[in-house]
């Protein structure tokens, strides 16, 4: 993808405030916005089963973390 396609898709995903973006020197770096992101994930997860879970199911599993946090410590 050239770099003027890949900036126009960011740039629109950032007004959506799907992503923010931060200037470090030359560079832009972009990073979503899980807060804004998940609920578009989210429906898009329940309205892909259309009522058959089976059908993401190995999708969903794919997005549960390997390694969930952990409580702090109480000492």
């Amino acid at each position: 993808m050239s770099a003027n396609t890949m900036s126009a898709h960011l740039s629109v995903l950032t007004r959506a405030g799907l992503v923010r973006s931060e200037r470090r020197n030359l560079s832009i770096i972009y990073r979503s916005d899980l807060d804004r992101s998940r609920p578009v994930a989210t429906f898009l997860l329940k309205d892909c089963c259309g009522g058959r879970p089976d059908v993401c199911a190995p999708l969903i599993a794919d997005l549960v973390p390997c390694c969930p946090p952990q409580e702090p410590a109480h000492g």
